[in-house]
């Protein structure tokens, strides 16, 4: 073969070794990007399977719709009927992130607030349904950090509104239920200095307080629990003095006081019986001093007599 020859041979090959190159040539068809009318061709299709009762195919087809394009007419339309028919269908974790990207994508949009109202409820549903474990009727599968994760991003989506300040004192009481006493006060504590104006702030005040009597009573009885929890109150009743639980807050103070006389007397008695007879003293006068002159006030009277103190 003539050089001539093998030189036009090799650059017949080159060009054959170009044009199945993966970097070149025109793209797969189903590589290429959807045109706003595929995307309303979708959304049509979706609609008609809507229509027809066929939930299944319809919400893969509007999944569809807003993804390929989503400055499509009725793109966010397509992601909110998505969410609705998740919804319908028993999903809500699915549900709320449908809504979610509708908030993020479409925050002109008619649907913008429709779909953050959806996301509050889901929210509150789920927090509900995991402290309960019962979810729309049957068992809830969430775990604890997807619920937190949920009321979470309500409160980060619309930061300043009542949903926010609703969403973080759920997250409050999702951590009282669970006995997870820290995050609760934490939480209680948010709302109250991030939300001062709102009606979920003295309730917040309250539950912290609450938190503190409950920690009492599984057994950590120590004076510096039943403190916080009447500091917790009187702060309560300081800032809401008219606000509905204000009634039950003086109740529960009346009945820490008596608990903190009871706790002291039962120290007294401790040391009475170890025969430490001054510290017993010293905690017999403060029964006396706080309790007067009902049966416990009058009990530590006559062993302060027993012990030589009249």
């Amino acid at each position: 073969m003539s050089p001539r020859s093998l030189i036009v041979l090799a650059g017949s090959a080159a060009l054959l070794a170009s044009c199945g190159s993966k970097n070149e040539g025109p793209p797969l068809a189903s590589h290429a990007p959807k045109s706003k009318a595929e995307s309303e061709g979708l959304y049509w299709q979706a609609k008609k399977a809507d229509d027809s009762g066929d939930r299944e195919k319809a919400i893969k087809l509007y999944k569809e719709s807003a993804e390929a394009s989503p400055t499509a007419p009725n793109s966010a339309q397509a992601r909110f009927r998505q969410g609705q028919l998740l919804e319908q269908k028993g999903d809500l974790p699915e549900a709320f992130d449908a809504y979610e990207k509708l908030i993020l994508g479409y925050q002109g949009s008619g649907y913008y607030t429709k779909a953050l109202d959806r996301q509050i409820s889901i929210a509150n549903t789920a927090a509900n349904g995991h402290i309960k474990t019962s979810f729309l009727g049957l068992k809830s599968g969430l775990s604890r950090d997807k619920v937190v994760g949920m009321l979470e991003q309500v409160r980060e989506s619309a930061p300043k509104s009542s949903a926010a300040a609703a969403a973080q004192l759920s997250l409050g009481q999702l951590y009282q239920q669970q006995k997870k006493d820290k995050e609760a006060v934490e939480a209680y504590k948010k709302v109250v200095s991030d939300y001062p104006d709102r009606p979920e702030a003295p309730e917040a005040q309250f539950r912290v307080a609450q938190v503190y009597i409950q920690q009492a009573q599984r057994g950590n009885q120590n004076q510096a629990t039943i403190n916080l929890a009447r500091e917790a109150l009187q702060d309560y009743l300081n800032q809401y003095p008219n606000h509905h639980r204000a009634g039950e807050a003086r109740r529960l103070m009346a009945d820490l006081g008596g608990q903190s006389v009871q706790r002291s007397f039962d120290v007294a008695e401790f040391y009475l019986k170890t025969k430490e007879y001054e510290s017993a003293k010293v905690y017999y006068r403060e029964v006396v001093r706080r309790a007067g002159t009902n049966s416990l006030g009058q009990k530590a009277k006559s062993r302060l007599a027993e012990l030589g103190e009249h």
